[in-house]
């Protein structure tokens, strides 16, 4: 890793230059590291000498000789130059860079004290799982996973709507359309593929809706029984959300995705968690009882200017309706207490229950009566990140204006929105997908098809990941032969998996994405599938090693001390393999800059590059039939730490590595 390169150049850069120019610590410049053109130039370079130059009437060229002439020594630099510029360059000592690169736990991250909270996937349990809601989980997961890597501890969140108007109306559909008890549905749940059933009844309802608005009667009637111990209705729904969930957790497996907790709605409505929030905001003045208006009656809250440009419709550029004048509490209310929560600002707190075993330990989910005494300590984190399409911005704006109205303008300061934009299709993955657009949203002119999980158009999340796998297990067949059925499958799923959270990542997330399925499996171009082919075809000449000179990674490794380096401080006159080296060890760095901006598609392009480059050097440069022993062996070595990094870039994108491809 390159950080802590970086850490021991500035803090004995900003030293020498208090030293120097007797500067005090608090007035010596920031040290910006670059990095030349080309390694003929240096490994780091740093333009510190143009900082100083106003300041000290001097020529930067001329202050980058004193800091240069000045430097001394420093663990793991070599040498130090001022280039005609004016810049400073560094050079590495790239032996003992890679040899300290290649020991154990070399990658082990200093740990952090605050705790993050990530709340990702949220999906409506009314149905399956549909395209979209992979871009939330894997853009969600890829954030918990770079956090846990610099060393932050991580707290993994998933909402649960179970009160909402889609559970509702999903429940409509059994008792009214279809005439269901609830005997009825439960031996329907376990003789049928649930999520898919509930995807078609939930289309169903909402034609049946449009068709007679008198009938949204019986969605209010039913969220008002569910909301108030409607027995009948209250069990329906909670079934229904409950094996929608299982239904959802099972896919989200699938994409390598896991949690911590599974928070329910309803349990922060039966433990009163928004009468707690109600008390803070009140009493600071955040929300105030309108008394005329078409408002009349309700609890409403001001909107800063900024939030209200993004106001959903007129009556809401002033205030936004926290509490009903029936007593009904908006979603904001409850989106506000959940945020209260998370940040340990409410005061009060769930009761917890195991809801299933999970990959990393139990999965927990709240509970209001009959919690487990024993439970981890969930909530009250130092940083909360919500991962939530960009539609959703007005209201997460909302969220931190509470905070700062309640007098908490840190926490608002802690609180961030991942925003991220929809999901499409292709046109070709449409039709392979068997997809048929309504006629109003067909447009050839237009690069991708929209889809609709209201109306029931759309792409169901499971069906996805079969086609993937399914293409992917023809390809693998036909370049392995050999392989046995269940082992083809094995692998087929892995760069199922591959090919659709790296395409899920690879964009910006503020840019509207069309999904290929033909781009998303390609072996050759920008593509998951061609990052893990990199390492497999790393593994496979370490395999061959082994074969034939009986060497170990680690064997090697450990000889390395002992073998003249010219291949890699580029005494020979190239410095290709440095250069991998050093792109390699830049991992830290960017997964610093992914988390800085929360653009992860800066992480797919690095670990993309860096497959590239290894490519390009697999095809000029001979490992296995190279005859002189040490450029062999350092070429080995630097595969080993190259194959190492790119193994952990494919990692925090919840991507693994077949055996073969």
């Amino acid at each position: 890793m390159i950080l802590p390169v970086h850490e021991r150049v500035r803090a004995h850069l900003t030293r020498l230059l208090t030293e120097l120019y007797s500067l005090d610590r608090a007035g010596a410049p920031v040290v910006v590291l670059e990095y030349p053109p080309n390694r003929d130039l240096g490994d780091l370079g740093t333009p510190v000498a143009f900082e100083l130059a106003r300041r000290l009437r001097k020529a930067p060229r001329a202050i980058a000789q004193e800091i240069a002439g000045a430097f001394g020594t420093l663990e793991g630099v070599r040498r130090v130059a001022a280039a005609p510029n004016g810049h400073l360059n560094l050079f590495l000592e790239r032996r003992g860079f890679l040899l300290e690169r290649l020991a154990p736990e070399s990658a082990k991250p200093r740990p952090s004290a605050a705790k993050a909270i990530v709340e990702h996937t949220a999906i409506n349990p009314n149905k399956a799982a549909h395209i979209g809601h992979l871009r939330n989980s894997a853009l969600g997961d890829t954030l918990v996973r770079v956090l846990r890597f610099r060393g932050i501890p991580v707290e993994v969140q998933n909402y649960i709507d179970d009160t909402g108007v889609q559970v509702a109306d999903v429940v409509v559909g059994f008792r009214v359309l279809e005439g269901k008890s609830f005997a009825e549905i439960r031996e329907l749940a376990d003789s049928t593929r649930f999520d898919y059933y509930c995807w078609d009844l939930y289309a169903r309802v909402t034609e049946w809706y449009e068709e007679d608005k008198d009938r949204l009667k019986h969605r209010a009637d039913t969220l008002h029984d569910m909301e108030h111990g409607g027995r009948d209705a209250v069990e329906i729904g909670a079934f229904i959300a409950d094996r929608i969930v299982r239904c959802h957790l099972k896919t989200m497996a699938r994409m390598n995705v896991d949690y911590d907790l599974l928070t329910w709605e309803g349990d922060i409505l039966r433990l009163k968690f928004w009468a707690q929030a109600f008390d803070v905001l009140k009493a600071s003045g955040a929300v105030y009882l309108q008394t005329e208006g078409r408002l009349s009656g309700c609890w409403v809250m001001a909107i800063e200017a900024d939030a209200g440009a993004e106001a959903e419709n007129e009556t809401e550029e002033r205030e936004k309706v926290i509490v009903r004048s029936n007593g009904v509490v908006t979603y904001v209310g409850k989106d506000i207490a959940y945020q209260f929560w998370k940040l340990g600002l409410l005061g009060t707190d769930f009761q917890y229950r195991i809801f299933a075993d999970g990959p990393r330990g139990p999965l927990w989910a709240t509970c209001s009566t009959g919690g487990e005494r024993d439970h981890p300590r969930f909530g009250g984190a130092g940083y909360v990140y919500n991962v939530i399409d960009v539609r959703q911005s007005y209201l997460q704006k909302l969220l931190k204006q509470a905070l700062v109205a309640a007098g908490h303008p840190e926490g608002a300061e802690r609180s961030h929105h991942f925003s991220y934009e929809m999901v499409t299709l292709s046109h070709a993955t449409a039709r392979e997908l068997g997809y048929a657009p309504a006629p109003d949203l067909e447009d050839a002119t237009r690069p991708f098809v929209e889809v609709s999980g209201r109306k029931g158009l759309g792409v169901k999340a499971d069906d996805l990941l079969d086609t993937l796998m399914r293409n992917a297990s023809r390809e693998v067949a036909a370049r392995n032969p050999d392989l046995s059925d269940s082992e083809r499958e094995r692998i087929a799923r892995t760069i199922g998996i591959a090919a659709a959270r790296y395409f899920l990542i690879k964009f910006s997330r503020g840019k509207i994405i069309a999904f290929d399925l033909e781009e998303a499996l390609s072996f050759e171009g920008e593509s998951g599938p061609y990052i893990q082919y990199a390492v497999v075809r790393a593994n496979n000449i370490f395999q061959k090693l082994r074969q034939r000179d009986s060497l170990d990674e680690r064997t090697l490794v450990d000889s390395l001390k002992d073998v003249p380096a010219a291949e890699l401080t580029g005494e020979n006159g190239s410095h290709e393999l440095w250069s991998l080296v050093l792109d390699a060890a830049r991992l830290d760095e960017i997964v610093d800059q992914a988390i800085r901006s929360l653009e992860f598609s800066v992480l797919a392009k690095y670990a993309f590059s860096l497959a590239q480059a290894f490519n390009a050097f697999y095809h000029r440069s001979q490992i296995l039939n190279e005859e002189r022993d040490d450029v062999r062996r350092w070429r080995a070595g630097a595969v080993i730490y190259l194959r190492d990094q790119l193994t952990r870039a494919l990692d925090l994108m919840g991507i693994s590595v077949p055996p073969r491809m």
